[in-house]
């Protein structure tokens, strides 16, 4: 095997240098500013042989994991040599401890010979910065594996929970810090995160923290550590804007691609493409007799919007599937339940929306549906990318609607597919029960004996001191899949946030009930006046808005209407209602959250 040298495309610079090799080949380190082509050792070399920290390498063992993937192979002896990094692989291919592990084998733990040496002790060592909250989940859990036989400490710090834990995690001392760019900014703004002895940095999914406009934060954590940090860079796709901030902050840095010397395409080549051109109102239907085709694992339903999330989670919950949800307009309670339970097997579909779901790596995930046609070919890519990890079989099914045609024609010819025009497909075509091995007769409703599954309620809903969003439940109709007939919490409940999908910037959502804006006060008058001559005189504007406990009888909003006291109150409400149709006559109409 060999391994080619090159600048990175469309750069002619030679500070950035190219290794791109095959599966089965690993390149060693070369001198700083001397990248060349050299000589490859096997990949089926196991991470003893890297010279890794033994307790690393027991930690790993005891987890299963023996012998790096390609891309771990690769990064390895250039990122333990102390070389700054540019990793790309198709996702799912196990960047994670591709930047992990020689993270964890520089970062010395109490205890250990040299702590005490180390100029401020407690301060962290290591930074890695994530797009996601999830993905910040995900990654320090992966960290903590690999440190396991090491007193490590590893600190989360991301968005949705509360600031006191985190800061008392930070002033007990840590020694490598995962999180998120906007609470890290937040917390190195209040001086909680101290950044001057952090000598490695890892950048994971830097094209999705670009996409989601976070690049401003993440030079801004950048220039907090020291001029002559490590840093790991790892994207999927690599913009211009990632190419320079790469230029500006990093040292000469390798750029890395792991290729398989059998796959030439962009998609991974051991996932199945299925695409159906659905109409939309067959959707439902045709995604719930997808769902039971034979050895289908757990599934991951990819849609747009939140919206849209919810109400398929919801839709599938009422025809018997255990189902949750993951989007931004649910509290991060709800969010991090949804996920146990879908890794725990509570669940097996999970009804994600694109941002929500971003890098998530659960094992055992035999199907990904696109309910809604992706963006672009980057989304699709990082869609289908949740199955087939690791080496495993996957499918991925895309629905394409009718106005979605000229967008998908656009994702196949970038990824060279050769779908450019999606089968008419409806719940009851023949050949997707054949093209998907489901048992004939199947359904949209999953039969009783097939509920098997404890349901999203049988996961603890954590109190994580959220800010900004309350802990509403992802699938609002219901708590699992036994058909028991509880509707769970209300539906829509957490709806009131910002509309961006962005993690760390979703807006607050108002509070139910919470009274305070006279504005609200007259749609809410003006909703209870509709149609109400002749109506009991309780549902006057002096009656409480509520309808809970402490609501009066009506009895008694009658028996206090009666006489002048009465005639007053009405009148008042006719003047008030009069005030409040011209005020709300220019005001702008609102969107979910309030309706």
């Amino acid at each position: 095997m060999t391994t080619e040298q090159s600048t990175l495309p469309g750069e002619g610079s030679p500070d950035i240098d190219t290794v791109t090799t095959s599966a089965d080949a690993v390149p060693t380190p070369v001198p700083t500013g001397a990248r060349r082509a050299s000589s490859v050792q096997a990949v089926d070399a196991s991470f003893a042989d890297f010279e890794v920290r033994p307790e690393i390498v027991e930690a790993l063992a005891a987890a299963g994991i023996s012998h790096p993937f390609p891309i771990q192979a690769m990064t390895l002896p250039v990122a333990l040599a102390g070389h700054d990094i540019i990793g790309q692989a198709k996702t799912g291919t196990g960047k994670t401890l591709g930047f992990g592990v020689p993270l964890l084998h520089r970062v010395v733990a109490p205890g250990e010979d040299g702590y005490d040496r180390l100029p401020e002790p407690g301060l962290p060592q290591a930074l890695v910065v994530v797009p996601t909250r999830e993905l910040a989940v995900q990654v320090a859990g992966d960290l903590a594996m690999a440190s396991r036989k090491r007193a490590v400490r590893i600190v989360q710090v991301y968005g949705g929970r509360a600031y006191e834990p985190q800061i008392e995690a930070l002033q007990r001392g840590a020694d490598v810090v995962v999180g998120t760019p906007g609470r890290m900014i937040d917390l190195l703004n209040q001086r909680h995160l101290k950044l001057s002895r952090a000598t490695e940095v890892v950048l994971d999914e830097a094209d999705e923290m670009l996409d989601l406009g976070f690049l401003p934060d993440v030079e801004k954590l950048l220039a907090a550590t020291p001029p002559t940090r490590h840093t790991m860079l790892f994207s999927a796709t690599m913009p211009g804007a990632i190419v320079a901030m790469a230029r500006r902050y990093m040292r000469q840095p390798t750029h890395i691609r792991a290729a398989e010397p059998d796959d030439e395409g962009q998609t991974v080549k051991n996932i199945r493409q299925v695409v159906y051109r659905a109409h939309a109102l067959d959707k439902v239907e045709l995604l719930a007799r997808i769902l039971q085709a034979r050895e289908r694992g757990l599934t991951i339903v990819f849609t747009r919007t939140k919206r849209t999330a919810a109400k398929v989670a919801d839709e599938l919950v009422e025809r018997g599937f255990a189902a949750g949800a993951i989007h931004g307009d649910l509290g991060q309670g709800a969010r991090e339940q949804a996920l146990r339970a879908f890794r725990h097997g509570k669940v097996d579909v999970l009804v994600a929306t694109d941002v929500a779901a971003r890098g998530i790596d659960v094992e055992d995930v035999t199907h990904v549906i696109n309910y809604q046609c992706p963006e672009d070919e980057k989304t699709y890519l990082h869609r289908t990318g949740r199955t087939g990890r690791a080496g495993a079989q996957g499918t991925a099914v895309t629905f394409v609607d009718w106005d979605d045609i000229p967008r998908w024609g656009l994702i196949d010819r970038a990824l060279g597919l050769g779908i450019p025009e999606p089968v008419e497909t409806y719940s009851s075509s023949e050949h997707v029960r054949t093209d998907l091995d489901i048992p004939e007769g199947t359904t949209g409703r999953l039969p009783k004996a097939q509920r098997t599954r404890a349901g999203l309620g049988a996961e603890t809903l954590e109190d994580v001191g959220e800010t900004g969003k309350r802990n509403a439940r992802p699938a609002g109709r219901g708590e699992g899949s036994r058909g028991d007939g509880s509707r769970g919490e209300a539906r829509g409940r957490g709806r009131g946030a910002g509309r961006g999908e962005k993690d760390e910037r979703e807006a607050a959502p108002r509070r139910e009930g919470e009274a305070g804006t006279s504005e609200g006060e007259g749609r809410s008058r003006r909703r209870r006046r509709g149609g109400q001559d002749g109506a009991p005189v309780e549902a006057t504007a002096d009656a409480p808005a509520g309808t809970g406990p402490d609501a009066p009888a009506p009895g008694d909003a009658t028996t206090e209407g009666s006489g002048e006291g009465a005639a007053r109150r009405r009148r008042r409400r006719r003047s008030r209602g009069g005030a409040g149709q011209g005020d709300g006559a220019g005001a702008p109409a609102t969107g979910d959250a309030e309706a």
